[in-house]
């Protein structure tokens, strides 16, 4: 999908700079892409600090048990 983004030129120098890329629109592309990633991983973060996920907890005895 094509869009039209304004950016300042030393923005998109920077973007360029730290992306490695050599045009503008893949270096849009990949921080884009970074910048959900990144999100997606404190969210994932936050919900399993918060317990939303029921993985169990080896004791000090059993991962003894396993050899671990």
């Amino acid at each position: 999908m094509k869009i039209t983004v304004e950016l300042d030129d030393a923005t998109m120098a920077e973007l360029v700079a730290v992306t490695g890329e050599r045009k503008k629109g893949p270096a849009v592309a990949q921080a884009v892409e970074e910048f959900l990633k990144r999100k997606k991983a404190r969210e994932f973060g936050r919900l399993l600090m918060e317990g939303a996920f029921d993985y169990p907890v080896a004791t000090p005895e059993e991962t003894a048990r396993q050899g671990h």
